[in-house]
């Protein structure tokens, strides 16, 4: 189940606030600029389907937010837990880092967690199939898979070159919860 805690950037233990329920999420992540979206995840595509799989299957919603917001690329990142470079990607995403656009995942399969830095407020969300999060540019934050990750997502870009990172420096990442893996049935 998709999952939201805020916790204060220097109370990494405790969250002030937890909320499962998607309209407490979408409405909390809102107010900081977040996109936070429940789609119906109508095509079951699971982790070691092509990019032109997963893409031809939710062609239309990539056409709409690619109209509606001016994204020029689009691929695929599709994670088993046997997958030999999982801990490298892993450890590539988990340091505290900006972009010079919007980060925009929708999760097909599986789930990961982003974690938002923002105003002296850490925001972990776990997302899962169905869910699409849309961070801002310049918004710092690190995002987990897990040791044994399980995922399909679609990630949308306006740069063409796709995904950038600045990481910031920090280790704030490494106080904070990370994400545990999920039962995945397989």
């Amino acid at each position: 189940m998709s999952r939201l805690r805020i916790f204060d950037e220097h109370r990494p233990t405790t969250p002030v606030a937890d909320w499962t329920d998607h309209a407490a999420i979408k409405r909390e992540l809102a107010q900081v600029g977040v996109r936070f979206e429940q789609w119906a995840a109508n095509q079951p595509i699971a982790p070691g389907a092509s990019q032109e799989e997963v893409i031809a299957a939710y062609r239309g919603d990539i056409d709409r937010l690619m109209r509606e917001e001016g994204y020029q690329a689009v691929d695929v990142i599709s994670l088993k837990p046997d997958h030999p470079d999982r801990a490298s990607l892993r450890e590539k995403f988990l340091s505290e880092h900006t972009h010079s656009e919007d980060e925009v995942r929708f999760f097909v399969a599986g789930a990961g967690q982003f974690t938002l830095h923002l105003g002296g407020k850490v925001y972990a969300v776990l997302c899962e199939a169905g869910d699409l999060i849309g961070v801002p540019d310049g918004t710092r934050h690190w995002f987990d898979m897990s040791e044994a990750p399980y995922f399909v997502a679609i990630r949308l870009f306006t740069n063409k070159e796709g995904w950038v990172a600045t990481y910031t420096g920090s280790d704030i990442a490494k106080g904070f919860p990370r994400m545990q893996p999920i039962a995945t049935g397989a």
